[in-house]
C-alpha cells in the first residue's frame, strides 16, 4: 500500500474525530479527582486514554492546517503553533498525572491534590512549583490558540464552518470555569469535543473526494497521421 498525501490527511481527520469521541467520553461519570482516586485502576485508564486524546489531536489538528496552510495564513500559523502548544503540554501534564503521581499519592497527599485542584481550574493551598506554571501556559495556549485557529478555519471555509466556530468558542468559553464553579467543568469539553468530530470528518470527506475526482491525462494524443507534414 503506497503511502499519499491525500491518505495521511484521510488519518488526520480520523484522528481528529477519534480525539473528540475521546474528549466527551472520558468526562462521562468522571469520579472527584483526589489522591486517593489517583492510586486506582480506573485513573490509570482515564489517564491513558487522556494522553491518547491529546495525541490524536496534535495529529487531527496538524492535518487540518496543512490541508489549507495557504488559505489561513499567518492567522492560522499562529493559531496552530498556540494550539499545538497547548495540546502538547496538556499531553506532558497529563503524562505526568499517569507516571508520577500515582508513586507520590500515599508520600504527599498534599502535593497532589493541589495539583488536581490546579488542574480543574482551582487553586492550590501549598507551593506546587513549576507545576502551577505549566497548568497556566497550557491553559493559555489551549484557549487563545483554540480560539485562533478556529477564527482561521472558520475564514478558509474550506472545513465545515459550523464546527470551526464552534472550536472558537467552545474554547474560548472554558476561560469561564473559576468564574462558575457551580457548573461542572467537564461540561465545557463537550462543545471542543464536537468540533474535533465535525472538523475530523469534514477533513476526511474533503480528501475522499479529492481521491475520487479523476486525475487530468499526462498523455499526449497521438499525432493525426492527415494533419502531419
Amino acid at each position: 500500500m503506497s503511502i499519499t498525501t491525500t491518505k495521511l490527511t484521510r488519518a488526520a481527520g480520523l484522528g481528529a474525530v477519534a480525539a473528540g469521541l475521546l474528549f466527551i467520553g472520558i468526562q462521562i461519570n468522571h469520579p472527584h479527582l483526589d489522591a486517593t482516586f489517583v492510586t486506582t485502576t480506573e485513573w490509570t485508564v482515564r489517564q491513558a486514554l487522556k494522553v491518547l486524546m491529546a495525541a490524536l489531536s496534535l495529529i487531527g489538528i496538524t492535518g487540518m492546517y496543512l490541508r489549507q496552510v495557504k488559505q489561513t495564513g499567518m492567522l492560522g500559523l499562529l493559531g496552530y503553533l498556540l494550539f499545538g502548544a497547548g495540546y502538547l503540554i496538556m499531553m506532558s501534564i497529563e503524562v505526568i498525572g499517569l507516571v508520577v503521581l500515582p508513586s507520590i499519592a500515599h508520600s504527599a497527599p498534599g502535593y497532589v491534590n493541589d495539583v488536581l485542584a490546579v488542574a480543574t481550574g482551582g487553586h492550590a493551598t501549598g507551593d506546587i512549583g513549576l507545576m502551577q506554571a505549566l497548568s497556566l501556559i497550557s491553559g493559555l495556549a489551549y484557549i487563545s490558540g483554540g480560539l485562533v485557529f478556529g477564527i482561521a478555519l472558520f475564514r478558509t471555509n474550506i472545513l465545515a464552518r459550523w464546527a470551526a466556530a464552534l472550536l472558537a468558542g467552545g474554547t474560548a468559553a472554558t476561560i469561564a470555569i473559576p468564574l462558575l464553579p457551580q457548573i461542572n467543568e467537564r461540561l465545557f469539553a463537550v462543545p471542543t469535543g464536537v468540533a474535533l468530530i465535525g472538523l475530523g470528518y469534514s477533513l476526511w470527506r474533503d480528501q475522499r473526494a479529492a481521491a475520487a475526482r479523476p486525475m487530468p491525462s499526462t498523455v499526449s494524443p497521438p499525432l493525426d497521421p492527415a494533419g502531419a507534414k
